[in-house]
């Protein structure tokens, strides 16, 4: 059964990749693609919520919150409630890209399931949707300081 995850892994790094190679020319890297389209689609989230919707840790999303700050294609704003908090928007010049992350988004998929049936494809979604749950409370389990015992 192992051999599952290696595939999903597989799936993933080449994706990745792929992303990482065409979006160089807009000076999207290291899978900061991921945080902008995450940010566009939840205008004011705070990094926690962030790090917990993409399942990284707080440091690293930090990081690449910073990389798109600078290239100005984020925001953080301060909560008018609670000072401390700081809400992140996209900016103009990341809605422009937005359109071409989403197209890409929409390519990769269609040729990744290319050779599926409409039924493989919605028996595909709901068994990843399944696994996703799964591993999300594990997630959850480790994250919170706690050991698998295997």
């Amino acid at each position: 059964m192992s051999e599952i995850l290696r595939e999903i892994g597989i799936i993933s790094r080449a994706l990745s990749y792929i992303s990482n190679v065409e979006f160089k020319d807009i000076h999207l890297n290291k899978d900061q693609y991921l945080y902008l389209t995450r940010i566009y689609e939840n205008p004011g989230i705070i990094n926690d919520s962030l790090a917990e919707l993409v399942k990284q840790d707080r440091t690293t999303v930090s990081k690449s919150i910073g990389k798109l700050e600078k290239e100005k294609l984020i925001r953080k704003e301060v909560d008018p409630t609670n000072k401390k908090i700081r809400r992140l928007y996209t900016t103009d010049k990341a809605e422009e890209l937005y359109n071409y992350l989403k197209r890409e988004e929409m390519y990769s998929e269609k040729a990744a399931l290319a050779r599926l049936s409409l039924e493989e494809r919605e028996m595909l979604l709901l068994t990843l949707k399944k696994v996703r749950k799964n591993v999300d409370d594990e997630w959850h389990f480790v994250k919170n300081g706690n050991k698998r015992i295997y």
